[in-house]
């Protein structure tokens, strides 16, 4: 079975993205999801996030310069059915060395391709830079989905059209002609605010097949996991942003036909 591969992107960064890739994923994995995470932000959210080191030579770097593979960089994360290919700092520098390609856009997709075939995953899950440089546009050519994190203020919205234009760029230029817009996930919902409510009405109203119904809590525990270097559903299993990454893990297999 090739996996699918869902890319999480936005080009505002604070909308809940690196959390989502953690908290999905481990989602995923305790649905029997064999998921693995790919993180080629240099900040390294995700793998701190995920209680993992970052260290020199352990991220996609090398694969993507030409040198070793992207499936001798897969480590575990403690959690059954989850594993990471970590980032560090030096992956910024393949912003530079990936635009002296000729075919810059297309060198993840390549690097990262085995690892689809290999029926070792069902869902691979690629964690990209809070912008639209040529990282996250490389993330969008490999993926077959992407997967948008909104957050719930006005603010948020307009950037949605841009990165939706993107994807369209990307379709038409046959880049990734097959490339979809796999859902919008609606972050950092406030409860006690009309304004979430109304944001989520409105972001649904026009996409109303992409939203997907469960919103994603604002939360402390949320916010405190990852200094902790756990997924929520480690850290507090029975809180209201485990409930809802569990949910959403739900949606997403039932949608991509994940089990």
């Amino acid at each position: 079975m090739v996996a699918q591969v869902f890319t999480i992107a936005n080009q505002k960064g604070g909308v809940g993205k690196t959390t989502t890739s953690i908290n999905l994923g481990a989602a995923l994995a305790e649905k029997d999801i064999p998921t693995l995470i790919i993180d080629i932000d240099p900040q390294g959210n995700a793998t701190s996030g995920l209680g993992q080191e970052k260290t020199a030579g352990k991220s996609l770097y090398g694969p993507l310069s030409g040198e070793g593979n992207a499936s001798d960089l897969i480590i575990g994360t403690g959690i059954q059915n989850l594993y990471l290919i970590p980032s560090e700092v030096d992956i910024a520098a393949l912003e530079i060395e990936i635009s002296q390609r000729d075919d810059y856009l297309m060198q993840l997709r390549r690097c990262i391709a085995p690892l689809k075939d290999s029926s070792r995953f069902k869902s691979i899950i690629i964690d990209c830079p809070p912008a639209l440089g040529l990282l996250s546009m490389n993330g969008l050519a490999a993926a077959n989905y992407l997967l948008i994190t909104l957050q719930c203020e006005y603010l948020a919205m307009e950037g949605l059209g841009q990165i939706l234009q993107v994807v369209e760029r990307l379709k038409t230029a046959n880049i990734n002609a097959n490339l979809e817009v796999g859902g919008i996930i609606m972050t950092m919902y406030d409860v006690r605010t009309n304004l979430s409510k109304q944001v989520v009405i409105e972001v649904s109203s026009h996409f109303e097949k992409e939203v997907f119904n469960t919103v994603i809590p604002r939360s402390v525990r949320l916010s405190e996991a990852p200094s902790f270097g756990q997924s929520i559903l480690h850290y507090d299993p029975h809180c209201t942003g485990s409930l809802a990454y569990r949910n959403l893990a739900k949606e997403v297999i039932q949608r991509f036909n994940l089990s």
